[in-house]
């Protein structure tokens, strides 16, 4: 057993992560260096080359390899990335690249499943349920995804798209998906997708914070049929989760994760909806933040 290490490849910052090891996940070194995608892939490489030197130098150690948490996702068959939103990188083989740059083995997921695997490891599945062999970490924000840990390890999928719930189709009404497909998960219960329902019938745009505020205080009626849409379509793509997965645990991110009917109205939506009797699957909030990624991508 050593020291694990981690980075998180954003569209702002890189972020990298020195951990004690595996078992004892203590922070040794964070650092962070602005990812300046503007100025090309070259050179988002050499940032990363760069922040593996200052951690060097700051630990006294080398890396044997080093886990990455990235946007988008690596093509098994290709190695190539594809959907990230920092567009330079999509279509490189960022993996290859990087092993040769730093001379290292280099193992890599994309930022939902390094949120799953954070949680369980290190966050709040290890503190509720640390013998959980499953479970489904789903990001419910601006977009909606997800992440599948099996045994301690991620689940990548023959496609490496293990966990995209968010592009399931769902229900009509969700319109046109930028993915090409209609009524996906995402067009329906994503943060941006509430806000434009609500936005559609009263012409005016609030967000969704604003939005469950109004439909707790009974104030808005066009609020509560938003708030209602999200937990009966929260309950129905769930269902399709605990369906197919039957996790031991699943741990909500994301702004929309924030939203505390969740956990008890939409819990009991997911309920109603699934092939069983009862529920007894726990939903838990994250208890990691913005750290998940780095801490993640170390345990790969």
């Amino acid at each position: 057993m050593g020291p694990i290490w981690g980075i998180d490849l954003g569209g702002t910052k890189i972020e990298g992560v020195v951990l004690e090891d595996r078992d004892h996940p203590k922070v040794l070194k964070r650092f962070r260096l602005p990812t300046e995608r503007d100025k090309g892939y070259e050179h988002i490489l050499l940032q990363i080359a760069k922040l593996v030197e200052v951690l060097c130098a700051e630990v006294g150690i080398r890396p044997t390899k080093i886990g990455i948490a990235h946007p988008g996702t690596l093509v098994p068959t290709t190695q190539l990335l594809k959907n990230s939103n920092t567009v330079v990188l999509n279509g490189r083989p960022v993996k290859k690249d990087l092993e040769e740059a730093l001379g290292i083995p280099i193992t890599m997921a994309n930022d939902a499943n390094c949120f799953a695997i954070a949680e369980t490891k290190m966050g709040i599945v290890k503190d509720i349920l640390p013998g959980a062999q499953v479970v489904f970490g789903a990001i419910l924000g601006t977009g909606v995804g997800g992440g599948v840990v099996i045994n301690g390890k991620v689940l990548q999928g023959k496609h490496g798209i293990s966990g995209e719930w968010g592009h399931n189709f769902l229900d009509e009404s969700g319109g046109t998906c930028y993915c090409g497909s209609n009524g996906c998960v995402e067009n329906i219960i994503s943060g941006i997708a509430l806000e434009k329902y609500y936005q559609t019938i009263v012409g005016v745009r609030k967000p969704l914070k604003e939005i469950v505020r109004l439909h707790e205080e009974g104030a808005d009626e066009v609020a509560t049929m938003t708030v209602n849409r999200l937990i009966t379509f929260f309950g129905k793509a769930m269902a399709t989760i605990v369906n197919t997965l039957d996790p031991d645990a699943i741990v909500l991110g994301g702004g929309v994760g924030n939203v505390d009917l969740l956990y008890t109205e939409g819990v009991a939506a997911v309920e109603k909806n699934i092939f069983n009797h009862k529920l007894d699957t726990p939903f838990l909030k994250p208890k990691l933040g913005d750290s998940a990624g780095v801490f993640g991508a170390a345990f790969l």
